[in-house]
């Protein structure tokens, strides 16, 4: 269990603010690779397919949209793990309305895991053809 400290990022502001950001940015990737499944399996699967994109891409612009579904996919289970934390530290016992914002938030990676294979597919086909 992490200890309650305060969150001062939002009192500093500018560039002194950068730091403490990134710290809890680094904090939410951490908690997100150890306490979620689903992003430790999206992560394997964008570092194995990362360097399969610099053979697949026919330009710096396709390589880019290669990569950027990965990172979209992991940004999608990134907001959805938060909507459950935070469902899940709401109420124990069931609430339709957090039922509901875990299926949204479910129904966001599905969409972001179709683009995905919707992208990566088209481009090895593309490929091999």
């Amino acid at each position: 269990m992490q200890k309650n400290t305060p969150n001062i990022a939002k009192n500093e502001s500018g560039i002194k603010r950068l730091p403490r950001a990134i710290l809890c940015s680094l904090k939410g990737y951490q908690a997100a690779w150890r306490y979620e499944s689903g992003f430790r399996q999206y992560a394997v699967i964008a570092a194995l397919l990362s360097p399969a994109s610099l053979y697949i891409a026919q330009s710096l612009t396709h390589w880019f949209i290669l990569i950027g579904c990965l990172l979209f996919l992991l940004f999608a289970e990134l907001l959805n793990t938060a909507v459950e934390a935070i469902s899940d530290a709401t109420t124990p016992e069931y609430n339709e309305l957090i039922g509901r914002a875990k299926d949204v938030g479910s129904a966001g990676v599905f969409t972001a895991i179709l683009f995905a294979v919707l992208v990566w597919g088209l481009s090895i086909y593309q490929f091999f053809a």
